[in-house]
């Protein structure tokens, strides 16, 4: 399954706001980036020049913050780095999963306030209050409180990304991670989607799982944010 078309991963941020996000993104000229409180990740073309940095510094706003996801672009001097991290693309080459959601289930909008305190105490990445509208998340529940929880983020055609997976300090060890990925790997593929995912370099127990699962890593990537001058 490894061969098929991969170059929608290549800038997945602009392909999914120019497809399956174009209602969740703001657009300026060849800029975009999602609405506030969706995602920070923003998209620029292969080579901008400085009217594009100038569209989405104006689309931003002043000092506010780019997170350029794995675009090698390089803004002008004056946008201020905020972070660099060295990490890895991974594409799902398994076999199609048992059915493994005994447990699992999916996290709607009352569910929000939960998944955003599970995310501060877990610190998986990036998410935000509207995050969830970019596609399904999944969580498990321990005696009612949510222990774990994974969902989908980017969509560039023919692929949806899994991403925020994350599980409480009290709960980890029962795999409750590689139960919402394998629920999550066959809603995907059941639409006819292959999931890939980013993960940071320095996560090796999270890359473990993920090949145990099946993922393949793609290409190594760094990502990157900076802040508007």
């Amino acid at each position: 399954m490894i061969d098929r078309d991969t170059a929608p991963l290549d800038d997945p941020v602009d392909e999914s706001l120019r497809g399956h996000h174009a209602h969740l993104a703001r657009r300026l000229g060849r800029v975009a980036t999602y609405l506030p409180g969706v995602a920070t990740f923003s998209a620029v073309t292969t080579d901008p020049g400085p009217q594009e940095w100038a569209d989405l510094a104006r689309l931003l706003g002043r000092g506010e913050f780019a997170d350029m996801f794995s675009s090698p672009a390089t803004p002008p001097p004056e946008w201020e780095p905020v972070f660099a991290l060295d990490g890895r693309q991974m594409v799902w080459a398994g076999n199609p999963p048992a059915d493994t959601a005994d447990g699992v289930v999916e996290l709607g909008a009352d569910s929000t306030a939960e998944m955003l305190d599970l995310v501060e105490r877990t610190r998986p990445g990036p998410f935000w209050p509207r995050t969830r509208e970019l596609g399904t998340y999944l969580g498990v529940r321990d005696n009612g409180a949510l222990v774990a929880m994974a969902g989908e983020r980017l969509r560039p055609p023919g692929w949806t990304e899994i991403s925020a997976v994350c599980t409480a300090p009290e709960a980890r060890g029962r795999g409750h991670a590689a139960r919402l990925i394998s629920a999550l790997v066959a809603r995907i593929t059941a639409r006819g989607d292959r999931p890939f995912l980013h993960v940071a370099e320095a996560n090796t127990g999270a890359i473990a799982l993920y090949e145990r699962l099946g993922f393949r890593t793609r290409k190594p990537v760094t990502f990157r944010g900076f802040r508007t001058p």
